[in-house]
């Protein structure tokens, strides 16, 4: 099997207290998990994964800073918004804060769920980012693993996008919602005129 080179864990910018580093978010995705759910993608990753989604995720510099109080605010006020997807960049490199944010959630009654290029066995040792367990423990969801892009599978019966990934339901109320397809996409235009393409065969665009 295809595997990630070990890499030293990142420089990380300073990121204010109660404050998440972005790269995007939208609401009502239908193909980031299951249901109708916010997504937010987590700026950072060290990976640089082969075919990888979304490259302009990549750099730790800061690029869209959000207050944790002001995302679920903004998650909360849409009524269709069931859940919410952390996705990236790699989201445990910013655990502490998402789990602060899905706390916020979970108390409204949103389930969360997360991508992570770590595998579970990664997350629970004592190697894993600062927080990882913290994060953990809020998560209905994890899909975890590196997208390997001799391994894609493009298939509308799997909601991996490659075969090494696996889906992890911490939740047994999710365990029959596993149900999204690894070759869906969306378009959402925002109010400026940008679009974000998202799913797993398309990419994150924010021009």
């Amino acid at each position: 099997m295809e595997t990630q080179p070990t890499r030293p864990s990142p420089t990380l910018p300073e990121i204010p207290l109660g404050y998440l580093n972005i790269m995007g978010y939208i609401d009502e995705s239908e193909v980031n998990g299951p249901g109708c759910r916010a997504v937010v993608w987590v700026q950072g990753c060290p990976r640089e994964c082969p075919g990888c989604f979304n490259p302009e995720s990549w750099p730790f510099e800061i690029n869209q800073l959000i207050s944790i109080d002001t995302l679920a605010e903004q998650i909360l006020s849409k009524p269709q918004n069931t859940g919410v997807t952390f996705s990236g960049g790699e989201p445990f490199w910013q655990a502490s804060a998402l789990a602060a944010l899905a706390r916020k959630l979970k108390a409204a009654g949103l389930n969360v769920m997360s991508f992570t290029g770590f595998t579970l066995k990664q997350l629970q040792s004592d190697s894993a980012p600062p927080g990882s367990q913290e994060l953990l423990e809020q998560l209905d969801i994890l899909i975890d693993g590196p997208f390997v892009e001799s391994l894609a599978i493009n298939s509308p019966n799997s909601p991996v996008s490659s075969s090494n990934q696996r889906v992890n339901v911490f939740n047994p109320a999710l365990a029959d919602q596993i149900t999204w397809a690894s070759d869906q996409i969306e378009i959402h235009i925002l109010k400026d005129g940008s679009r974000i393409v998202t799913g797993y065969r398309g990419r994150l665009e924010l021009t």
